[in-house]
C-alpha cells in the first residue's frame, strides 16, 4: 500500500472557488477513477492557501494506471478548464506507511 500526499497552493483569494469547483466536478471523477480517497484538507495556520489531498493505491503500477485511464476521461479535461488559473504550485508525495502505522 502506498499514499499519495498531493498539496496544491492555490492563488490568493482563490481558495474558495477552488475548493468549490474540485467539490462539485473533481472529486466526484476522482472518486470514480482513482484509489481509495481519505482526506482533503485546507490551511489555516502557517502557509495559506493550500489545498492538501489524500489518497491511497496498492502499487505505484496501480496509481499510475488509474491516473491514465483518469487523465483520458473528457470530463476530467472539462474540470481542468475550469480551475485553469486558479492553481499556483502543485506538489505531490509518495509515502510509505512503516510497520507500526495504523494506516496500511
Amino acid at each position: 500500500m502506498i499514499y499519495e500526499e498531493r498539496d496544491y497552493r492555490i492563488r490568493a483569494g482563490k481558495l474558495a472557488e477552488f475548493v468549490r469547483l474540485y467539490g462539485e466536478y473533481g472529486l466526484p471523477l476522482q472518486k470514480e477513477h482513482l484509489g481509495t480517497f481519505h482526506a482533503y484538507f485546507t490551511t489555516e495556520i502557517g502557509e495559506l492557501n493550500h489545498v492538501v489531498a489524500l489518497w491511497s493505491y496498492e502499487s505505484l503500477d496501480d496509481r499510475t494506471e488509474r491516473r491514465r485511464k483518469m487523465l483520458a476521461d473528457p470530463r476530467w479535461q472539462d474540470y481542468l478548464k475550469r480551475v485553469d488559473g486558479l492553481i499556483d504550485i502543485q506538489n505531490s508525495r509518495i509515502l510509505t506507511p512503516v510497520a507500526y502505522s495504523p494506516m496500511q
